[in-house]
């Protein structure tokens, strides 16, 4: 066959899989785009027509599908060696080394840049909160591979131990901050024992089930909680005791400089900041350390693990422990930061939020989830304005990912230790009766 007719051939193809991509979205759009229904005053059922937004979306999946099959094709089929030329190769090694060091560089940045900008600097401590929230949960997913579907249970009783806490005993925000942490891991060990001989998906349902279980106990006890009224009047963090007040014992006044209400939330963003760096640093150092070991091993192969002697009880419920703590740590800090918290903040979709960005930015990945987080929470926030495609976008994304990535933006599920080098063995040392 000759290179025309080998092309032709291709081009061919190429415009038949996109045709069907397009009729695929013709469908499937319709009648979530094409065709708008809503109630109308009387009760009858009105609706309203929006082809053109139905045409550009078609065209983008036909176009698009086009795109996708040439790379696929520049890129070569699956299973053959991929040669990637040594520049290219040189200068990827070098972005994927320095994105974390900018990245930090410019967080630490952001109150300085964005001072004037209150909405960038409540964006920017949301991010965070959820960054804090994806690395201990990461603890859970990405390490020790147990599927955690009741994460935000953790994250509501360190709000609701700070809050109460705070307002009935009058304790401050650095005492509160560990014995809800303390007071979070307590429960993680609590779930952790029913579940110790659950794995997979009849793990998800029971820690759903807690989660829930959770969110019902703090919506009725309202004599505790208050119910759904939630508590209020949650008081704010200071800083070694000076608070951030415009009264004379505030800390504008004692530095002598004017006050101003901005400086309370660039606190709250380098407080979060700092807690999301320990949660961090303390995750790698775990990770390095035999306990972290037992997570990996516990993660590739529970059976090989058990063979090896590890006490899967103590490493299933250190994993749940850890992860719940940094969830105390981050709920406590969201309940001084609202300063007013109720049963509404801690739903099942909060959980769903939260694992989405630990598998979107690759399991074990530390990285990948603080990457995930910013993408997540940044994009719902760039769509805010399209209400009605936000989620659709989000859920197509998903799906590309999934497809193109499916370890994530970062996958790593590489072990802390191994061998460099194959090592020989003697002969006498593993023949029969030797081992």
């Amino acid at each position: 066959m000759s290179v025309s007719a080998s092309r032709a051939t291709g081009a061919a193809f190429i415009f038949k899989k996109a045709s069907i991509s397009a009729l695929v979205a013709l469908v499937l759009f319709s009648l979530m785009i094409g065709i708008r229904t809503e109630a109308g005053p009387t009760g009858q059922l009105i609706y309203w027509t929006r082809f053109p937004e139905l045409a550009a979306m078609v065209a983008t999946v036909f176009f698009g599908s086009i795109l996708v099959e040439l790379l696929r094709r520049w890129w070569g089929r699956a299973g053959t060696v991929r040669i990637v030329p040594p520049e290219v190769a040189h200068a990827l090694a070098l972005a994927r080394r320095a994105i974390a060091p900018l990245l930090l560089i410019f967080t630490f940045l952001v109150p300085v840049i964005f001072y004037d900008q209150r909405y960038i600097l409540d964006l920017g401590i949301l991010v965070l909160t959820y960054v804090m929230l994806g690395w201990g949960l990461n603890v859970v997913v990405g390490l020790a591979g147990l599927l955690d579907l009741g994460y935000v249970a953790f994250y509501a009783v360190g709000a609701y131990s700070y809050a109460l806490l705070a307002t009935n005993f009058g304790l401050s925000f650095w005492i509160c901050l560990p014995l809800a942490g303390i007071l979070a891991a307590l429960w993680g060990v609590m779930l952790g024992f029913p579940v110790l001989r659950l794995r997979g998906d009849y793990l998800a349902i029971v820690t759903l089930a807690f989660g829930e279980i959770i969110r019902l106990v703090i919506t009725n006890w309202q004599s505790l909680t208050g119910g759904p009224n939630g508590i209020s009047s949650i008081p704010r963090p200071s800083l070694f005791g000076i608070p951030l007040t415009p009264g004379d014992d505030g800390l504008a006044a004692k530095l002598g400089i004017e006050f101003s209400p901005t400086h309370r939330i660039v606190f709250l963003f380098y407080l979060i900041l700092a807690l999301a760096l320990l949660t961090n640093w303390v995750t790698i150092r775990l990770r390095r350390l035999p306990i972290g070991r037992a997570w990996e091993a516990l993660r590739e192969d529970e059976v090989a693990c058990r063979a090896l002697g590890i006490n899967i009880t103590t490493t299933k419920l250190t994993a749940f422990a850890t992860g719940a703590m940094f969830g105390g740590f981050a709920g406590a800090f969201f309940a001084t930061r609202q300063g007013f918290i109720s049963p509404e903040s801690f739903t099942f979709q909060e959980s769903a939020l939260v694992l989405a960005i630990v598998v979107l930015g690759g399991m074990g990945s530390q990285l990948g989830v603080a990457l995930a987080a910013l993408t997540m929470i940044g994009g719902f926030e760039l769509f805010r304005g399209f209400d009605q495609y936000r989620m659709l976008v989000f859920g197509v994304a998903m799906v590309l990912l999934m497809i193109f990535r499916p370890r994530g933006l970062i996958g790593h599920r590489a072990p802390t230790v191994f061998l460099k080098k194959s090592q020989a063995i003697s002969s006498d040392l593993v023949k029969e009766g030797a081992g």
